[in-house]
């Protein structure tokens, strides 16, 4: 009888667990920006964000490897995530982000030329 009420709270005990989930669970990450892409948007193509540290969920729904760049005004690419495979996601940081507009695309060979583009306002 012992052993069967320990064996249960053993197997409560795990599920609790896993259903707390955590970071490296693979949920989007709180106070995140969540971004999908595919061939060949973003979704959202037009973010608002908060000055400063600056968190985004990139997340892949698409059949090829996609990136988000970020450029300034003057075009040149302040900063750029690692490329996110089809069906995966990934946080990206971007640390001091000043407040303006800026433009996001997808460094891939033609990605951008295919319309894969969007604006990024920082407030």
């Amino acid at each position: 009888m012992r052993k069967t009420f320990v064996v249960v709270a053993l197997v409560a005990l795990v599920a609790m667990v896993a259903a707390c989930g955590g970071s490296s669970g693979g949920g989007q990450p709180a106070g995140s920006t969540k971004v999908s892409l595919t061939e060949f948007k973003f979704d959202p193509s037009a973010i608002t964000v908060t000055h400063g540290k600056v968190k985004f969920w990139l997340v892949n729904t698409g059949n090829t490897s996609h990136d988000m760049s970020i450029k300034d005004s003057s075009g040149n690419a302040v900063v750029t995530s690692e490329l996110v495979s089809p069906g995966d996601s990934m946080e990206f940081d971007v640390d001091n982000l000043a407040a303006g507009s800026y433009t996001i695309v997808c460094t891939q060979p033609g990605h951008e030329a295919s319309g894969m583009k969007g604006t990024l306002t920082v407030t």
